[in-house]
């Protein structure tokens, strides 16, 4: 499956450990590998006896956390060749879990040094009363973080803008369970994010059904695509002030300049372009149909860099 993705170009990110269902799915550790009755090597990760296990995912047992270690390496041992491969640590835990999930990232890290390959490994938000300073302060190269934990950051509607600390994956399982909308697929890639969908499809797993609402959600992620292999996507940064709708990717170069701006509510915008050299090609895309429709060219600058018109 990860060779067959890898050729389609597919990302696909291994997720090591579940804490979600640890803590909320009904009778859970019950059938958890780690609970003492379901094996033969005496080990009951269950320390207060509650019958929950959530200190599973903690590192108050140093026997849980070798064989943890053990099941690591061979995952590892097992792609470590492929180059589509991401890392994340566990889905969701309990916020106690965060001295453990930082010692599996750097678990893989030491471990992957002595290998030809090494690949990023994320941390998600940590649900229930997790914290998104715990994901920026964390030794992963990638995080997930959640809209409202530290008092807001807005990531649903009006994301922060990405500062290089990390690779921000704006998930919609950690911003809204199932939720997200066209405004926030283009407001996350603008602000130098990298929004992906957890896509309830027919409804058989995720939601009560199937439901056509989705679809724009799913068409502007290709749109975005679409733009992020014309461009020369290492060289955008995002550049809010560029833009007086305050959503812009841009590599404002004297040469090769490139500008992607958002208009949430359609009507005018107005771009900062002094720093561009020579003629731009304009192009409008409307994110309802995905139709492009080029504009004039942009030739003759005043004000500071404002195209005239």
């Amino acid at each position: 499956m990860l060779a067959a993705a890898r050729d389609r170009g597919i990302y696909v990110s291994i997720m090591l450990f579940e804490g979600y269902a640890v803590q909320f799915y009904k009778n859970a550790w019950q059938g958890h590998p780690f609970n003492g009755a379901n094996n033969v090597n005496g080990i009951e990760a269950d320390a207060n006896g509650d019958g929950m296990g959530v200190e599973v995912h903690e590192l108050s047992n140093p026997r849980v956390t070798a064989v943890q270690e053990a099941y690591v390496r061979k995952v590892v041992d097992t792609v470590n060749d492929l180059d589509n491969v991401l890392y994340e640590i566990t889905n969701e835990n309990h916020p106690p879990s965060t001295e453990w999930q930082y010692h599996m990232i750097r678990f893989i890290h030491e471990y992957e040094k002595s290998k030809p390959k090494q690949h990023p490994v994320g941390m998600t938000f940590q649900y229930k009363g997790g914290s998104n300073q715990a994901l920026f302060d964390s030794p992963a190269e990638w995080i997930s973080p959640n809209d409202m934990a530290d008092g807001g950051y807005g990531y649903k509607t009006n994301p922060p803008t990405a500062d290089g600390r990390k690779v921000v994956l704006s998930d919609t399982d950690h911003l809204w369970g199932i939720g997200g909308d066209v405004a926030w697929v283009w407001k996350s890639f603008l602000r130098g994010q990298n929004p992906i969908f957890m896509d309830p499809y027919d409804g058989r797993v995720l939601g009560p059904k199937a439901d056509d609402k989705w679809e724009p959600v799913r068409r502007n992620l290709g749109y975005v695509l679409r733009y992020a292999r014309r461009m020369n996507l290492a060289a955008m940064t995002p550049q809010e002030k560029l833009a007086s709708t305050g959503y812009c990717l841009a590599n404002p170069a004297k040469e090769k300049a490139e500008y992607l701006v958002y208009l949430p509510e359609g009507g005018r915008v107005t771009v900062g372009l002094s720093v561009a050299g020579g003629i731009l090609a304009v192009e409008w895309c409307d994110p309802k149909t995905g139709n492009v429709i080029a504009a004039a060219v942009v030739a003759d600058l005043e004000d500071g860099g404002r195209p005239r018109g």
